[in-house]
């Protein structure tokens, strides 16, 4: 009863990136923004907002760039999904990769936080996740999954929990691991002063040089996860994503 009404341990602030063109998804992406793209009768990160709802994460921000208006009008302020959602206004023509957007943030960002990918279907234990990255007292915790050919995908090389670096597309004999970058993160704050101005990237600008200091680690889970980056991705995830688990 105590732990119900203390509400669950986990960050309350979320991001999710949503400004890439989703060029792999076209045509379909000619007419509507990968996050809006339906998955069982609803937009795509609509399912990442249930993930947030169901571990009480209270406010998320959507990185916008490419349709934004479109995104924009879809979500409003959060009222009709239950979270309150405020936008980090990405130029469709200037994109600012995937770590730009928390610089341009950093004033909003003061605590904890989350961030995720817009193209993903993901059930993570966040809760756990968080505690784990709180123990591990990391600068960045990444969730892992695992995919039976990691060959396609950036492949962690850990030492213990804690990761070491990720290797890009290795041939398949050459893979130190099945666990690749879920594309979720619980991020400190103090991490967002190694993004430079402009476009960056976690994945090349930040990653290394948090793993070089020894605060970089991973979260292994063993939930659902699809990436939509594809027509065939997507396709797998609207025959096998089966929603976020209620508890």
């Amino acid at each position: 009863m105590l732990k119900k009404a203390l509400g669950k341990r986990c960050p309350r602030k979320a991001v999710i990136l949503c400004g890439g063109k989703g060029t792999r998804l076209r045509p379909i992406t000619n007419e509507i923004p990968k996050p809006l793209i339906p998955v069982h009768g609803k937009a795509l990160i609509e399912h990442l907002l249930d993930l947030f709802k169901k571990y009480d994460v209270k406010e998320v921000f959507l990185s916008v760039g490419y349709k934004k208006e479109k995104i924009m009008e879809h979500f409003g302020n959060g009222d009709r999904f239950g979270v309150k959602i405020q936008y980090i206004d990405e130029s469709e023509d200037s994109p600012l990769g995937t770590a730009g957007p928390l610089k341009k943030a950093r004033h909003l960002l003061d605590e904890t936080f989350i961030v995720t990918n817009g193209d993903e279907l993901k059930d993570i234990n966040l809760e756990e996740m968080f505690d784990i990255h709180k123990s591990n007292k990391a600068k960045i915790t990444i969730a892992l999954t695992t995919v039976p050919d990691p060959s396609s995908y950036g492949v962690a090389e850990l030492s213990g929990s804690r990761i070491l670096r990720f290797i890009e597309k290795p041939p398949k004999d050459k893979t130190p691991s099945n666990l690749i970058n879920s594309g979720l993160y619980i991020v400190e704050p103090e991490a967002i002063d190694l993004i430079p101005e402009g476009f960056a990237m976690l994945e090349k600008d930040v990653f290394p040089i948090v793993a070089y200091n020894g605060g970089l680690f991973g979260y292994p889970f063993s939930g659902q996860w699809f990436d939509s980056g594809n027509m065939e991705r997507y396709e797998k995830a609207l025959n096998e994503w089966k929603g976020i688990k209620k508890e």
